[in-house]
């Protein structure tokens, strides 16, 4: 099987190299020349254009920051997809647009999956990451192989689209939870707590989440990076909205928190890093909100893993 892979960004380049480091044939695509040489250099190949890698590939996958981009090269490629052939688009990106594209690749005799990816930059480059997959169950068992290459717990969401809602309401959720971090160690700091120890206080209290034993301790190291932007959130709670107001759901806490990452960027620049949504409280306090013995950057230690279908118990 025949790999193409379109977008070789903070995710995309990682999971196209979990793909590589595996020894699937792959060919590679993006905007930068540079990402492109260096996939070349460990043994990928140059893919060209999207319509020469859906020309010349079984499976073309695109991870790419907006449905605005999947919508331009889809529109480049669909031409060349005929029967057997199959897009898999790993974006977080609006269900309905997938739906869309999806069918179209459908008409023409393709196969078509959302499978967005969930658990962070780190996870995403040792193969640990999780996969949520939208497609028909025959589609699923087909690319399993390569779902399974990439990420270590895969989920068969339902049909196509299934998948994209569920990766917006998880971001929605991650970032409800790094807002409520920031302002929980802002307040700790307010109220004379060394924050090692709200830290850890959090870490193993009711209160922790993914988001803190990431995302707080970068913010607490003060590099903030989890090679994640604040266009990005804003991009991703607001793909949650549309899903909310095509389902008829008033929501309390998602338009706050788009206010909030509006006015991030409005101070900061949209390509700030996410976890400085803290600086909005810092500058307000004049606090530092900084520790000693925190990392730069999150490091997967789990050992590389083969990844494995995750099977929904049924109900008793």
């Amino acid at each position: 099987m025949r790999v193409g892979f379109i977008g070789l960004g903070n995710v995309g380049g990682k999971l196209a190299g979990s793909l590589l480091r595996n020894k699937v044939d792959l060919s590679v695509h993006d905007l930068a020349p540079d990402r492109v040489e260096g996939f070349v250099a460990r043994g990928a190949q140059a893919g060209g254009s999207p319509a020469e890698m859906m020309h010349g590939c079984d499976v073309v996958i695109t991870c790419l920051p907006s449905p605005m981009a999947s919508d331009a090269v889809m529109s480049g490629m669909l031409d060349e997809v005929v029967a057997g052939k199959v897009w898999m688009e790993m974006s977080t990106t609006d269900e309905a647009e997938v739906r869309r594209l999806g069918h179209a690749v459908q008409e023409r005799g393709g196969a078509a999956v959302d499978c967005p990816v969930s658990g962070g930059c780190h996870r995403a480059e040792s193969g640990n990451i999780s996969i949520f997959a939208g497609c028909d169950r025959a589609t699923f068992e087909h690319v399993l192989p390569l779902l399974t290459t990439m990420g270590r717990r895969v989920l068969h969401t339902g049909g196509l689209g299934s998948a994209s809602v569920l990766k917006v309401v998880t971001n929605y959720l991650a970032t409800a939870n790094l807002v409520s971090c920031a302002e929980a160690l802002v307040v700790s700091k307010a109220a004379g707590m060394d924050l090692n120890v709200a830290y850890e206080a959090i870490r193993i209290s009711s209160g922790t989440s993914f988001v803190h034993e990431t995302e707080s301790q970068v913010i607490l190291n003060g590099s903030r990076d989890i090679s994640f932007t604040m266009d990005l959130v804003a991009k991703d709670i607001g793909l949650f909205q549309q899903v909310a107001d095509r389902s008829g759901v008033p929501l309390d806490i998602n338009p706050k928190l788009i206010d909030i990452f509006a006015d991030g960027i409005g101070r900061f620049g949209p390509r700030e890093l996410s976890p400085n949504i803290i600086r909005r409280l810092e500058e307000v306090t004049g606090l530092d909100i900084r520790a000693p013995g925190f990392p730069s950057e999150m490091v997967d230690d789990e050992p590389e893993e083969p990844g494995a279908e995750v099977i929904i118990s049924p109900a008793p």
